[in-house]
């Protein structure tokens, strides 16, 4: 068993043009004022991350951990959720997903695909000159469209999509396995891997590549009614990050897991702060321990209600709170009466 590490926290969603949030330095003396130990890093911020230098330069990411590292913090691992997400996009989703690419190859999905490729290969190298061991991003999605299809889906368009899928990964995946980092894809709705079975479907498509697991995000589970804390059970091995998210889900006769096209506070599912949830943390914290995960509880703060930075400001205490710190013997070791092999067949009646 190991003692998960944490707190940390992913800063895309407080990143912003205001201090302290403008800057890496700030936002991470805000970060650890709050008890927070760890940064995730939205790599295509540059308000606080430059990819292109990071993936050329080792001194570079040494003045970036440097940085962090002033504030009794490490990175914990980079993301790269906006450009997975353009590795894979169907064409119903060109004009909604351009915004994430920049600006030199919008309006081009080509190019577009090119160049997130790079920066997730870039991404690689640059978490190899952190000294990171994962990495968070996004699949990307060709067959989500027809997730809930009428008509029915023709036969074989899952199966070409994610062979499809697979093909765009597979090259990448080599890339990470080269600088020794896993690709942990956040399973998520709006993505190809939203699941166990499509995760799986696409493990098969990728050899079962080595680098080719999961970011962990029970929150994104209750929204689909699935078993968050049995999913663990079957996936354990593949988990190689960890968002801490909590989330409700309340249908009424009104609306249920879809949503009716409401807003995230009128839904009968919603992101929740952590605690302020239906997600059982304690039951996930002690299944993650009891199978050794190594990572981060990384607080991914999204929520329907609360304010961002009490969200953080309680996650950071949350987290610390549900870390299991792991024990060294037995409960029972005073009771141990000391025998040997003699003894235990003496025991047996041998």
């Amino acid at each position: 068993m190991k003692t998960i590490k944490g707190p940390a926290i992913f800063l895309a969603q407080f990143a912003g043009d205001k201090p302290p949030f403008n800057s890496l330095d700030a936002i991470c003396g805000w970060a650890a004022g709050l008890g927070f130990k760890g940064v995730q890093i939205p790599s295509w911020d540059a308000r606080l991350f430059d990819l292109k230098k990071a993936s050329e330069s080792k001194t570079y990411c040494d003045e970036i951990a440097g940085v962090v590292a002033r504030h009794g913090m490490v990175i914990t691992e980079l993301s790269t959720h906006l450009q997975g997400q353009l590795v894979a996009v169907h064409p119903a989703y060109d004009a909604a997903f351009d915004g994430f690419a920049a600006p030199e190859v919008r309006g081009n999905p080509a190019a577009r695909q090119a160049w997130a490729v790079d920066q997730v290969k870039r991404a690689a190298v640059a978490s190899r000159h952190l000294g990171l061991n994962a990495h968070a991003t996004f699949s990307g999605a060709l067959a989500w469209p027809y997730v809930y299809p009428w008509p029915q889906r023709p036969a074989g368009l899952v199966e070409t999509a994610f062979d499809e899928l697979a093909a765009r990964w597979r090259p990448i995946l080599d890339v990470f396995e080269e600088n020794g980092v896993d690709v942990a894809y956040e399973i998520h709705p709006g993505e190809d891997l939203h699941d166990g079975a499509t995760f799986e479907m696409f493990l098969e498509r990728v050899g079962n590549h080595p680098r080719a697991n999961m970011l962990y995000d029970p929150s994104h589970y209750v929204l689909q009614a699935l078993d968050y804390v049995a999913n663990i059970d079957i996936y354990h091995a593949r988990i190689k990050a960890f968002h801490v998210k909590d989330a409700e889900l309340n249908p009424t006769g009104r609306i249920g897991v879809y949503g009716g096209y409401q807003s995230w506070a009128d839904r009968a599912g919603r992101f929740r702060s952590p605690g302020d949830g239906q997600v059982d943390f304690g039951a996930i914290f002690s299944k993650l321990t009891r199978y050794g995960f190594e990572g981060w509880a990384v607080l991914e703060w999204e929520c329907a209600l609360k304010h961002p930075e009490d969200g953080a400001r309680e996650g950071a205490d949350f987290i610390k709170r549900h870390i299991i710190r792991v024990t060294e013997h037995a409960f029972d070791d005073f009771a141990g009466a000391g025998t040997d092999e003699a003894a235990n067949r003496r025991m047996l009646g041998l």
